[in-house]
C-alpha cells in the first residue's frame, strides 16, 4: 500500500479518513477475487467474530465457519461448555443449517421462544424417531393463544429435500414450489438440517473453512492469568483449531509470560495475542511466541478505553504501522475494532492486516447468543457489552468473594448494556457477511487485485477530510 501523494502525513488516520484511490484493473468480476487468507487459520474469508461473550457463541460460530469465517469463543466461560460448544460446531453439517425442532406437544409460547435463535425463522416438529411432520413459522404463532400445542397451528407435510441434492437443484425445488425453506432428510426420512433458498445459493459463492478432517473451523481465547499452559493444552485437546491470548493491554509482561506458557505445550495450531497498536508491541509477542497479533485499543463501539484513559491510537495507522512490523518478521496481523462499514473491512485489509476482527456489527444478529428483543417502536435488537464492563467483570468474577467483586466493580471500562438493532433487510450474520464480501471484492477490483495480498500491495490510499468522508455517504431519504 502507498499514500496517493508518496508520503504518510504527519498524524494517525482513522478508517473515516483514507479513501482508496481506483486504479486500472484487468480483474472483470468481483468473482474473480480470492478472499482467502494467509495467516495459517485456514479461512477463506478474512472475518473473525470477536470473542464477545454477547456475540460469539455456537451459533454463530457454526453460520459463520460454514461461510469461511472463524468465531473466537469467549475466555470467560466455564471449560466444560467451551469443550461442549468446540465439540458441537465440529458435528455440523457444512451445507445445512441446523434445524430448531419441536415435539409435537410443545406449546407456540415454546416455537416463538426458539423461532429467533435462527436467520431461517422456521422450526420444524418431529416425531419421535426425528422425522419431520410440519412446519412452523412466526405466523403460523400469531393471534394464536401462546399454550397451543404446535401440532395444531404447523403446516404440516413440508416439501422435503435430501441431503444428497445439489444446491442449484435445492432452489429450482424451492423456486417452483415457493418456499423459502425446506427441512433436509436422510435416507430413512429423518431430519438432518435446514436449507433455504438463499443459502443454496450461499453454498455456491462460499468456501467452509475447514479443519484437516473436513470439519467447520472454531477458535478458542484464553486469558492471560491462572495456568495458562494448562489451559491452552485443555482447548487443543478439546479441538480448537486457533488459540487468541486475550487482554486489553496486550504490550505487558504478564502477556509475554502467557505467551511463553502457551508455547512451552508446542501447540500445532496458530497462535494469536493482543492487543497493541505499535510496531514495538508487535515485535515483542512476535518474539515471545505470537504468529498473529491483535491490533487495536479503544476503537470498539462498546470500548471506553480512550474516554477513560486517553490511551489508543486510531486505528487505520495503528494496523499500517503493525502490519508492516509482523511482515518484515514473516507473521501477521488482526485489525480488531473501529469497522462500521464494508468499506472499514477494505482499508483495514489494504493497510495489511489478514483479517478482520467484528464485534458489535455481528451481535446485532440473530445467530449471536443474546435474546431478541422488541422496543416500543417494534424495532427488533439484541443486548451487547464491552468485555471490560461492570457487567462482563461480574460474570468474570463471579466465583470470588462479593467483597473482591465489589472492588473489582469499581475500574470498569466499557458499556455494560447497549441495544444493537437487528437490520431489517439484513437480520442474519451471512446476510451481513454478503454484504461485507460484496464491497471487498468490488474493492479489490478497483485495485486491481485478484487477491488480499495483491489488494495490500497494489492498494492507492489518500486523506480526506470530514466532509470528504460525508460527500460518499449516500442519501437514502433524498436531500
Amino acid at each position: 500500500m502507498r499514500f496517493v501523494n508518496e508520503s504518510s502525513p504527519g498524524y494517525d488516520l482513522t478508517y473515516n479518513d483514507v479513501f482508496m484511490v481506483p486504479r486500472r484493473s484487468a480483474v472483470a468480476s468481483r468473482y474473480d477475487v480470492d478472499l482467502s487468507t494467509s495467516d495459517g487459520t485456514g479461512t477463506t474469508l478474512p472475518l473473525v467474530v470477536s470473542n464477545m461473550t454477547a456475540v460469539s457463541g455456537r451459533r454463530m460460530a457454526e453460520t459463520v465457519a460454514r461461510r469461511g469465517a472463524v468465531a473466537v469463543i469467549p475466555q470467560d466461560i466455564p471449560f466444560e461448555v467451551v469443550r461442549e460448544v468446540i465439540s458441537w460446531v465440529k458435528r455440523r453439517h457444512l451445507v445445512f443449517d441446523t434445524a430448531i425442532t419441536l415435539d409435537p406437544h410443545m406449546t407456540v409460547g415454546d416455537a416463538m421462544a426458539l423461532l429467533p435463535k435462527r436467520a431461517h425463522r422456521a422450526a420444524f416438529v418431529v416425531s419421535e424417531d426425528g422425522r419431520p411432520l410440519g412446519v412452523v413459522t412466526e405466523e403460523d404463532c400469531t393471534g394464536v393463544d401462546r399454550f397451543t400445542q404446535v401440532a395444531q397451528v404447523m403446516s404440516a407435510n413440508p416439501l422435503t429435500l435430501p441431503d444428497t441434492v445439489d444446491p442449484r437443484a435445492a432452489f429450482d425445488r424451492l423456486d417452483a414450489a415457493r418456499r423459502r425453506v425446506a427441512p433436509v432428510v436422510d435416507g430413512d426420512g429423518r431430519l438432518v438440517g435446514v436449507l433455504t433458498k438463499t443459502a443454496a445459493l450461499r453454498s455456491t459463492l462460499y468456501t467452509p473453512a475447514l479443519d484437516a478432517d473436513g470439519r467447520l473451523r472454531v477458535a478458542a481465547a484464553i486469558g492471560v492469568n491462572g495456568d495458562v499452559a494448562a489451559k491452552a493444552t485443555d482447548l487443543l485437546a478439546a479441538g480448537a483449531d486457533t488459540l487468541v491470548v486475550d487482554t486489553a493491554h496486550g504490550h505487558q509482561d504478564r502477556m509475554v509470560e502467557a505467551l511463553r506458557a502457551v508455547r512451552s505445550v508446542d501447540p500445532a495450531v496458530p497462535v494469536v495475542a493482543g492487543n497493541v497498536v505499535s510496531a514495538e508491541g508487535v515485535r515483542q509477542l512476535v518474539e515471545a511466541g505470537a504468529d498473529i497479533v491483535k491490533v487495536g485499543v479503544g476503537p470498539g463501539a462498546m470500548c471506553t478505553t480512550r474516554m477513560m484513559t486517553g490511551v489508543g491510537r486510531p486505528q487505520f495507522s495503528a494496523v499500517l504501522e503493525c502490519a508492516a512490523a509482523a511482515r518484515s518478521l514473516g507473521k501477521h496481523v488482526w485489525a480488531d475494532g473501529g469497522v462500521r462499514y464494508p468499506r472499514d473491512v477494505a482499508l483495514a485489509l489494504a493497510a495489511g492486516a489478514s483479517q478482520v476482527m467484528i464485534g458489535s456489527w455481528f451481535a446485532g444478529t440473530h445467530e449471536s447468543p443474546g435474546d431478541l428483543h422488541v422496543d416500543a417502536d417494534g424495532r427488533a435488537y439484541k443486548e451487547s457489552f464491552g468485555m471490560a464492563s461492570a457487567r462482563a467483570v461480574a460474570n468474570r468474577t463471579s466465583t470470588d468473594t462479593a467483597f473482591d467483586r465489589a472492588r473489582k466493580g469499581l475500574y470498569e471500562e466499557g458499556i455494560s448494556s447497549s441495544r444493537m438493532f437487528l437490520e431489517r433487510d439484513r437480520p442474519g450474520v451471512e446476510d451481513l457477511i454478503d454484504q461485507i464480501c460484496a464491497g471487498v471484492r468490488s474493492a479489490c477490483t478497483y485495485a486491481g487485485a485478484r487477491s488480499l495480498e495483491e489488494l495490500h500491495e497494489y492498494a492507492v490510499v489518500g486523506i480526506q477530510s470530514a466532509a470528504g468522508f460525508h460527500e460518499g455517504r449516500p442519501l437514502p431519504g433524498g436531500w
